[in-house]
């Protein structure tokens, strides 16, 4: 239980260090970063205390969907944000629209190998994935259909407060689920161990 505590905070601190990392690139964001960031600029609250903000509203919204939140919820509303307005603080913004794709990559990268931390620690889902799962099993909504209908909805709320929606939105879209895909089976913490073959050394 320690090891996956340990990987659970380590991997939302890395993905909310990520996303720090790609606002910072300045070619655009995620839906739910550009929602977080158009509210940040209409309210003048840093993003990462917004992104803080919208978990624990989310999260509400858990109740009648009848979600059961884990340990992993309360921590992704806590650490994500919070390590996402430190990344800011001590990253400066990039200059110049090809220095800000390769961070941007970069920053994706990172989102992606914490993703497969914390996930894969299986100590429950993030508030915005669990609407998602909620929707699905209330009203028995294809899943697809939901992250669809929810991301688009924030993602023009997003943009119409201010929000950054760019080339980066695009690379993330097209980008993070195959990503994710190869993270989370590698960062596993229930995944078992390589059997050795037969035609392995046996170590001294």
């Amino acid at each position: 239980m320690l090891n996956r505590l340990v990987r659970l905070v380590i991997g939302l601190v890395l993905f909310g260090a990520g996303c720090g990392v790609m606002v910072q690139a300045g070619i655009g964001l995620d839906p739910w970063t550009v929602f977080a960031q158009g509210l940040s600029i209409q309210t003048g609250v840093g993003i990462g205390w917004i992104t803080n903000i919208v978990g624990f509203l989310v999260l509400l919204l858990w109740i009648p969907l009848r979600q059961r939140p884990g340990i992993g919820t309360v921590a992704n509303i806590l650490l994500v944000g919070t390590s996402m307005q430190a990344t800011i603080a001590v990253v400066p913004a990039v200059e110049g629209w090809a220095w800000g794709v390769v961070v941007f990559l970069a920053g994706l990268v990172l989102v992606a190998g914490a993703s497969g931390l914390y996930i894969g620690a299986r100590l429950g889902p993030g508030p915005r994935d669990g609407l998602m799962t909620g929707l699905n099993g209330r009203f028995g909504w294809p899943l697809w259909a939901c992250r669809l209908g929810v991301e688009a909805s924030v993602l023009v709320a997003g943009w119409l407060l201010g929000g950054t929606v760019g080339v980066g939105t695009v690379l993330f879209a097209a980008l993070i689920g195959p990503l994710v895909h190869i993270a989370v089976p590698l960062l596993d913490s229930q995944r078992e161990p390589r059997r050795r073959s037969l035609r392995e050394p046996v170590a001294p």
